[in-house]
């Protein structure tokens, strides 16, 4: 529990927005789950060239190694994640990553507000637990 609270308490502002992307992305998903293999192996296929495109462009000269590996699993998931969404979202009338029904929009809303007031009480208790320690 204390490193979750570390790690909620040390999140910066871009960490939570791609954070809330995921919570979106999970939400929309869920509304819109198509079990169809092709869908998933085929973003599977497109997050392997992309994210080794990406890592490709992003490598230090020390090697892979040298990068952290949350930042590399995210350089294959943000690419899966996207052409998922995109092959589940297709004829269903969105507006880029907005659901024609304004009930699932604010699910995923509430759901992203909720994760930022849990992230900012979490670094007011972390605050706190250090100010006393």
């Amino acid at each position: 529990m204390r490193n979750l609270c570390y790690y909620f308490g040390q999140l910066r502002a871009g960490k939570t927005i791609l954070w809330c992307y995921l919570i979106w992305y999970l939400a929309m998903a869920s509304f819109y789950f198509d079990p169809r293999p092709s869908i998933w192996l085929n973003s599977l296929g497109i997050s392997v060239v992309i994210g080794c495109a990406l890592i490709l462009s992003v490598m230090p000269v020390s090697g892979i190694r040298a990068m952290d590996k949350w930042a590399v699993a995210r350089l294959f998931m943000m690419p899966f994640a996207v052409s998922s969404f995109a092959a589940l979202i297709k004829d269903h009338g969105f507006f880029v990553v907005f659901s024609p029904r304004l009930a699932e929009n604010a699910v995923a809303g509430a759901a992203c507000v909720t994760f930022v007031a849990l992230t900012l009480a979490s670094k007011a208790a972390c605050k706190r637990a250090t100010a006393t320690s």
